[in-house]
């Protein structure tokens, strides 16, 4: 099988690129990981790959809010490429800043790339959360999220609070759009428990949770008490990417 050509997007303050490649390697992806600015300049292009993810982080400082500087630079320098490369069936995820990412360049939840519908705003805490969380997935479009089922992951996040109008979240749960939920406890206070959403293809996924921080057995943290041969159901987001292409 030739292995599909990884994007693993990097620019200031992003710093979970490594975690990500590491994730999407282990589920045999070629990935590469590549600055805004070899985009901008063409000195690399979108075309040469298959799947596009953009990382969790701090991108820019969350200067303004999170994630808006870094979707600004997406909708004003690669628009053009990044529709191209969704008009040929590829695929897009956003991991935690990365999903703030693709909500403020309008790719989630309709695809509608310049149209901003949703937010992920300041956590209804008031304060930065980390902890483990659990998370369930029922039948819907989402490529990644495939056989899932059910999951455990971290969430570090100050602004993750899924909200959109009544009429646009409507729409995301007629059209089956929820990729995740919370289900023991909601961090951040995000309407209708909404962890993840996807496109109505499929192919564009963001999730506030981190799955890059799981692919290992001993990164449960109740590792000692699981079998050897377990492999993380979390994992099955980068090999579901990966399979995809088969």
């Amino acid at each position: 099988m030739i292995k599909p050509n990884v994007c693993v997007l990097k620019t200031d303050g992003i710093n979970c690129d490594e975690e990500t490649s590491y994730a999407f390697s282990k589920a045999r992806g070629e990935c590469r990981t590549v600055h805004l600015n070899q985009l901008r300049s063409g000195n690399d292009k979108l075309s040469n790959y298959q799947i596009l993810a953009i990382p969790g982080g701090f991108s820019y400082g969350d200067d303004i809010v999170s994630g808006k500087v870094l979707a600004i630079e997406l909708i004003s320098f690669l628009k053009d490429q990044l529709q191209e490369f969704i008009g040929k069936g590829k695929l897009i995820i956003g991991i935690c800043n990365g999903f703030q990412v693709l909500v403020r360049t309008g790719l989630l939840p309709f695809g509608d790339i310049g149209n901003m519908q949703a937010t992920l705003s300041h956590n209804s805490s008031g304060h930065f959360e980390c902890r483990w969380v659990e998370l369930w997935v029922r039948d819907n479009p989402c490529v990644f999220t495939k056989g899932i089922g059910y999951a455990i992951m971290q969430v570090a996040h100050g602004e993750g609070r899924f909200y959109a109008e009544k009429n646009v979240l409507a729409r995301i749960e007629s059209q089956n759009l929820v990729a995740m939920r919370y289900c023991d406890h909601n961090p951040n206070g995000s309407l209708n428990d909404i962890a993840g959403i996807c496109d109505p293809t499929g192919r564009i996924f963001g999730l506030m949770p981190h799955p890059e921080r799981i692919v290992e057995l001993t990164q449960y943290p109740n590792w000692r008490e699981i079998p050897d041969d377990v492999e993380p159901n979390e994992f099955k987001i980068f090999k579901n990417a990966i399979n995809f292409f088969k």
